[in-house]
């Protein structure tokens, strides 16, 4: 069961019991719990960014349908990356989010895709950045990091755990992932966004030489009530979308995701957060010195995430005992106001997060031990939306986060979660 939590109301969540063995590290009895194919739980988002009252229903709706596939996994007995896997490629389908089909398209337009995976368990990691030509660029972000758990390659190589451009798609069609022309990824939204965009663009550049000539002749620093060369696109669902999700399963392994189609309009060859190490997304088992697994996905403006490695400090935080504290402190002292970007003064970003301990059960019999997962979500961003699911519940909860009244994007945060418990391992 859920219990969720607002951040408008003021409350803080309630504090999980003190955890027991860690997920993913042996009892301390040395014997190995049973699997619970019933158990696990996802969590979801189709981005940070702004969305528009008009497309709601399909955000939500896609969430649903990614927490579904995940679970549907979960209780075949799949272990948590092949789940988060299986919710990142029905995000990525999605012609509504800025992932895979439907991606921004770049200044040459052209869609690049950039996408990660990594495990909580084995701490592998895959990644791809820049891809163009395949539809769910996290299958071969996930291909990469199940070819590095094979070990080394011929005369002592090492493998790769992250790919770009012409490079990434040769080894993923070598793998077998079947390749989709980058024509038929674009999609009528995305094909509008990009005409309104470069329409923008070039009104923006013509304004900006106008104000330049305007000051030039006045000798005048003050604008003079020009046009802003960068106008807010408060049409743009899909400026800063990018997807994820975060999966614990029936043994307490963690993993994470993150795709994206890139900022809109975007340089050719840039490679956003969704594709680097602790930018776009973490995922740890719980072990040694860390009482709790964790697991993070990232959205916003990758700039801003990859220049304060906020999937990476998010999972550090949340070892705290208050994880909703935690959080809140990283996302306003480590984002907002990072040394890092002190030159912005509007930073963007959103993460989902969870953390998971296994408790021993109160009731009888007492050696078995149930699994407390808390997931938050927080962003400063205009809005995010989210979706979570557990194994047990009959369908998911779906939200669509937004700051409170009065608030400023890239100034102001919001953060709202929940706690979850699921069966003891043996159920």
């Amino acid at each position: 069961m859920e219990y969720p939590i607002s951040a408008a109301e003021e409350r803080q969540p309630p504090l999980p019991p003190k955890p027991g063995p860690a997920p993913g590290c042996p009892p301390h009895d040395g014997q190995q719990r049973p699997h619970s194919s019933a158990a696990g739980f996802v969590l979801v988002h189709a981005g940070a960014g702004y969305h528009s009252e008009s497309k709601a229903k399909e955000y939500k709706h896609v969430c649903k349908r990614a927490c579904q596939r995940a679970v549907e996994k979960l209780k075949a007995g799949a272990m948590a990356v092949e789940a988060v896997t299986a919710a990142l490629v029905e995000l990525e389908d999605s012609p509504f989010t800025n992932a895979g089909m439907g991606s921004n398209l770049n200044l040459s337009g052209e869609i690049e895709c950039d996408a990660s995976i990594m495990d909580g368990k084995s701490l592998h990691f895959g990644a791809v950045g820049a891809l163009s030509g395949i539809k769910n660029p996290v299958l071969v972000a996930n291909r990469l990091l199940q070819e590095a758990q094979k070990g080394k390659l011929s005369a002592g190589r090492i493998p790769p755990c992250f790919l770009v451009g012409k490079g990434a798609y040769h080894w993923a069609v070598h793998h077998g992932i079947p390749p989709c022309p980058s024509d038929k990824m674009a999609t009528k939204f995305s094909l509008s966004a990009y005409k309104r965009n470069k329409r923008k663009m070039e009104l923006a550049e013509r304004a900006e030489s106008e104000y330049k000539q305007t000051k030039k002749r006045r000798q005048s620093s003050e604008n003079g009530g020009l046009v802003d060369p960068s106008p807010r696109r408060d049409d743009d669902s899909g400026c800063l979308d990018t997807v994820g999700a975060i999966v614990v399963d029936g043994d307490g392994n963690v993993a994470a995701a993150v795709s994206s189609g890139g900022l809109a309009m975007k340089h050719p060859g840039r490679v956003g957060q969704a594709a680097h190490y602790g930018c776009g997304c973490w995922a740890e088992n719980a072990c040694n010195l860390n009482p709790y697994s964790t697991a993070v996905s990232t959205s916003g403006c990758g700039e801003h995430l990859m220049r304060t490695v906020l999937a990476r400090e998010c999972s550090a935080a949340i070892q705290a005992e208050n994880a909703h504290q935690a959080l809140l402190d990283t996302m306003q002292h480590k984002f907002i106001s990072s040394p890092f970007l002190a030159s912005e003064d509007c930073v963007l970003g959103g993460v989902i997060v969870l953390r998971c301990c296994r408790c021993v059960e109160t009731q009888p019999p007492q050696d078995l031990q149930a699994l407390l997962v808390e997931f938050l979500w927080s962003h400063t961003t205009e809005s995010m939306c989210v979706g979570y699911m557990s194994a047990q519940d009959g369908k998911a909860k779906t939200h669509i986060s937004r700051l409170p009244p009065g608030a400023v994007a890239g100034q102001s945060l919001a953060i709202e979660g929940g706690v979850c418990r699921l069966g003891s391992l043996a159920d």
